[in-house]
């Protein structure tokens, strides 16, 4: 029933909305990198060790005036809980952002590295600069890894999401057309009720003071409607609609003081910092507003972050200055394809969070028996106590922001949809750490997988695409 009212496209068919939108309710209701790994050695050499969790250069991620601090020390993540999130009248899951590892030294860098990276930046260039984009040939360059740099990412994960059509001479049409829509949102939606009554005329009118102001006697009152009255508790009543967003942007602004502490883009008191928040938090409350069935539930500020930090550091000034526009479409196209997963209504359903936490259970069973023996029966490690906050939150938590980009790049790349290739690191996550979750118990395998280890990045993607997929979930629904 749900699917229905936020409009969300057929998953089977294309991984993403069509449209500005298509998830969010009456939205036109006003209508007036790193492929160094597999590159071929020559000569004998070998390439350098890859950095954990980094991609092999590991360069730094920083926004000029705004640098990255060291560490990011935040609440361990949550032991389980129920799966289910705030929407359709649930309780919010609480969200606790996992210690990160500190980042060690920079590693040194081959020359095949820097020859393979320069030959990925130079495919991407050359795919993004045709008339007419081929959209399997750039999802597989992007499995592969994006540039960092050059606004590639960018604009290669707006391409992925949808957001920009493949033909290019539509691009500026496309983008002005979006961008002025997601003004006219916040025009309508974001202002104050006094500012509200105030383009309603509901103060007094400069013929009716002068008039007034020689004549003795009471003041006037100026006729208020009742969908106008700061008490009026209809649904209508903008003052009541003001007074019931007030907890959920409380919430907002309570999360984004918490998301990546360690970095400056986000965290930091300098103007350019609290414009950043301030951005998100009006992404983040404008879709609550508009998805009244989901709202805002904690944890979404974390899957925003990599998108709004992606297009805000694109060089192209016009398009960094329109980051909140485009990052409000992308969040909302990429949450197409798991909004479900935060609506606790739908938990026990074909698309709740339950079914696809069995989906991985199925996956991990077909690609090694031995190990989901190990952790469903041996120590009973369910997948809810670990995996539902990486599916739920895109892996965000997990591991540090350089290689949540890079696994992102992997997940818009893929050709089944950003969920098929969720699941398939989620498992190769488990297969990669097989001989010390076979030789823990109960609580040292929780522990374990609660706070994941560092891991060589393009090793584990690599294990993830080769898993024997799970046929059971591909079966057609009658």
């Amino acid at each position: 029933m749900l699917k229905n009212k936020l409009k969300i496209p057929d998953k089977t068919r294309k991984p993403f909305p069509d449209r500005l939108g298509s998830l969010v309710i009456g939205f036109d209701y006003r209508d007036g990198e790193n492929a160094g790994s597999d590159a071929a050695l020559e000569f004998g050499e070998e390439l350098e060790t890859i950095q954990p969790n980094g991609f092999g250069s590991d360069r730094e991620f920083e926004e000029p005036d705004d640098g990255v601090e060291e560490g990011r020390v935040q609440d361990e993540g949550p032991t389980g809980g129920g799966a289910g999130g705030g929407g359709c009248g649930g309780g919010e899951p609480e969200f606790r952002a996992r210690q990160r590892p500190a980042r060690e030294g920079s590693v040194p860098v081959s020359v095949l590295e820097v020859i393979a990276a320069d030959e990925k930046r130079s495919d991407v260039q050359y795919e993004i600069s045709q008339e007419e984009i081929n959209l399997e040939k750039l999802q597989r360059i992007a499995s592969k890894g994006l540039p960092d740099e050059g606004g590639l990412r960018a604009t290669t994960w707006k391409l992925l999401l949808g957001y920009l059509p493949p033909s290019r001479n539509l691009w500026e049409k496309e983008l002005s057309e979006n961008r002025l829509k997601y003004a006219k949102l916040k025009e309508d939606l974001l202002i104050s009720p006094s500012e509200f009554a105030r383009r309603k005329n509901l103060d007094f009118s400069p013929r009716e003071t002068e008039a007034g102001s020689d004549v003795d006697g009471p003041l006037r009152r100026h006729q208020i409607s009742q969908e106008d009255h700061p008490l009026s508790l209809g649904k209508a009543s903008v003052w009541n609609q003001y007074f019931e967003n007030t907890e959920v942007a409380e919430q907002i602004d309570r999360d984004l003081q918490r998301t990546h502490p360690d970095m400056k883009f986000f965290s930091g008191e300098t103007a350019i910092s609290r414009r950043h928040r301030e951005a998100m938090r009006n992404i983040l409350l404008l879709f609550a507003k508009l998805n009244p069935a989901i709202r805002y539930v904690q944890g979404m500020n974390e899957v925003l972050a990599p998108i709004y930090y992606v297009f805000s550091t694109d060089p192209n000034e016009q398009n960094a200055a329109n980051a909140e526009a485009d990052s409000f479409s992308c969040f909302v196209r990429l949450l197409g394809d798991s909004v479900d997963h935060f609506c606790q209504q739908l938990d026990n359903s074909s698309v709740g969070i339950l079914s696809t936490l069995s989906r991985l259970s199925e996956l991990l069973k077909t690609n090694d028996e031995e190990l989901w023996r190990h952790l469903e029966f041996t120590t009973r490690v369910e997948p809810q106590f670990y995996a539902f906050r990486w599916i739920t939150l895109l892996l965000t938590q997990e591991f540090s922001f350089q290689s949540i980009l890079r696994i992102w790049d992997s997940l818009l790349g893929n050709p089944f949809g950003v969920q098929d290739m969720l699941l398939r690191v989620c498992c190769a996550m488990l297969l990669c750490i097989k001989s010390r979750l076979m030789s823990g118990d109960f609580i040292a395998n929780l522990k374990l997988l609660q706070h994941y280890p560092d891991i060589n990045i393009e090793h584990l993607l690599q294990v993830a695409m080769d898993l024997t997929p799970d046929t059971s979930s591909y079966r057609l629904s009658l």
